[in-house]
């Protein structure tokens, strides 16, 4: 009997190890499975959307981008234009209101990420709700005032405003938008208070541009590329671009570094982000398509065409840069009464 009752127990021991490995290896096998699973994306259509008004850099960008993936990948991919709120509008809709499940893609710029969170001391889009993908493209940023205006230089320009700052109107997305900004590092450097000025509210870029060459602002501040088409068509004239370069696009426009103004760094970029919920694959994907998209050369001739730099950024390097600038834009809307 206790020979017997010595067996039972051996016989049990070894079911017990052998289950044991049994679950350890469906365990690891899950887990593995898990880990190498490529998931089938994208199985249909694609909305990028843009939170400012069609025209603008970050619209023909997210045009660039959409015709190079939906042939890369064999699916629609249409842009959704939302303006509005300085591109919290669109932004809100993108990373809160549509599903995280990669089929709704935010094409943003500093005005709906960086700028907007140091801007505003309760934003309601927060850097956290972004998982950031990639980023696009980059702009040199210009200052731009109607053609037959009385300034030829923005030496002579910065001079006029230190000594009328209440006349100084100027177009912006938003109160905390790109040129919001642009204008007040430039206005710190000139000794001229910022909330002396007059801000007038835009949909975006080609707004911004339009309302300068019809009279209704003094002054504009965007990329080169967005100014363009109303500079070639004589409705507008750039006093200066903010780059160590003078830009090959307007060669005989001086730098503010040029015109007596060191230290001035705002600028320009645009880049997609996903909803702080979408799965690591997805964004995986997409980030692997942006870099190969990022290396074709008609992709590169269309930024061209549409006066955008390349500017690609790897998820986690665009994740730090956003960190980074959001950092330095919080110290300068402190400094100069842009947040609230």
């Amino acid at each position: 009997m206790k020979k017997l009752l010595m067996l039972s127990v051996t016989v049990l021991m070894l079911v017990g190890v052998v289950l044991s490995g049994c679950s350890t290896k469906s365990a690891t096998t899950n887990k593995d499975d898990k880990g190498s699973k490529d998931i089938k994306y994208p199985t249909r259509q694609i909305e990028l959307v843009v939170p400012f008004a069609a025209g603008g850099g970050v619209d023909l960008a997210a045009r660039s981008v959409a015709d190079y993936l939906s042939k890369e990948w064999g699916q629609p991919i249409v842009v959704t234009n939302k303006p509005g709120g300085g591109g919290i509008i669109g932004a809100q809709y993108a990373l809160k209101e549509a599903k995280p499940d990669g089929y709704t893609v935010l094409v943003n710029n500093n005005s709906s990420t960086t700028m907007y969170e140091a801007g505003n001391s309760n934003p309601t889009i927060k850097i956290s709700d972004n998982k950031f993908v990639s980023r696009i493209a980059a702009g040199t940023t210009a200052y731009a005032v109607k053609t037959d205006a009385k300034w030829n230089s923005f030496k002579d320009f910065s001079e006029w405003v230190k000594a009328n700052p209440n006349k100084l109107t100027w177009a912006t997305v938003g109160p905390a938008g790109f040129s919001a900004f642009a204008v007040a590092q430039w206005l710190q450097s000139i000794g001229v208070d910022y909330s002396k000025t007059k801000i007038v509210s835009s949909e975006g870029a080609s707004d911004s541009a339009a309302k300068v060459a019809g009279g209704h602002v003094v002054l504009a501040v965007h990329t080169v590329g967005e100014f363009a088409p109303l500079v070639e068509a004589g409705k507008i004239k750039l006093l200066a671009v903010q780059s160590s370069e003078r830009n090959p696009i307007f060669p005989n426009v001086p730098t503010t570094k040029e015109e007596g103004l060191d230290g001035l760094t705002v600028n320009w970029w645009t880049g997609l982000s996903l909803p702080a919920d979408t799965p690591d694959e997805i964004v995986k994907k997409w980030d692997e398509a942006v870099a190969k998209m990022e290396k074709d050369k008609e992709f590169i001739k269309h930024l061209e065409k549409i006066k955008l730099e390349p500017a690609y950024l790897n998820s986690a390097d665009f994740s730090k840069a956003v960190q980074n600038e959001t950092e330095t834009y919080t110290k300068l809307a402190k400094e100069t009464g842009i947040r609230k």
